[in-house]
């Protein structure tokens, strides 16, 4: 997806959920996510993503998923999947909250960081994440990504 919407100099009515679309480990989670929690967002790969227009480095789009607001708050990482769980509803509202909630914000930045970081050895996960991570430019995608909300 691109962010042709974007154009006209509106911000989307929805928030965009941004990840690493070279990355095996990356794309299933996003798949999971889509399917089963179901957050209130447009889903993009950062490949397939005006980062400039978002404000947005490339170098951080590789680093951790984003979570871009409609008003062009930026969240990164573990709160960015806070957002996303707190978008996708009452059952998935608290796990959110919980999130973002100081001492287990620290504790999920700290599980989101060692999971990243070893998402290549992960199920789903391949040598393109490593090697992404490796010389920190992707390889380009062969995976289509995943569906929108």
């Amino acid at each position: 997806m691109n962010l042709s919407h974007r154009t006209d100099g509106r911000l989307p009515q929805l928030s965009l959920l941004v990840y690493d679309g070279d990355c095996g480990f990356c794309t299933a989670s996003v798949r999971f996510i889509t399917r089963h929690v179901r957050p209130k967002c447009t889903v993009s790969a950062w490949q397939f993503t005006d980062l400039e227009a978002l404000g947005v480095t490339e170098r951080r789009a590789q680093h951790e998923v984003l979570w871009v607001t409609p008003t062009g708050t930026v969240y990164g990482g573990s709160q960015a999947l806070a957002k996303a769980l707190l978008s996708a509803g009452p059952r998935w509202h608290i796990l959110g909250g919980l999130l973002l909630t100081v001492p287990v914000r620290w504790l999920s930045h700290g599980v989101y960081r060692l999971v990243a970081a070893r998402r290549h050895q992960l199920p789903g996960g391949t040598a393109t994440c490593r090697a992404g991570a490796r010389t920190g430019r992707p390889a380009q995608s062969s995976q289509p990504a995943p569906p929108s909300h």
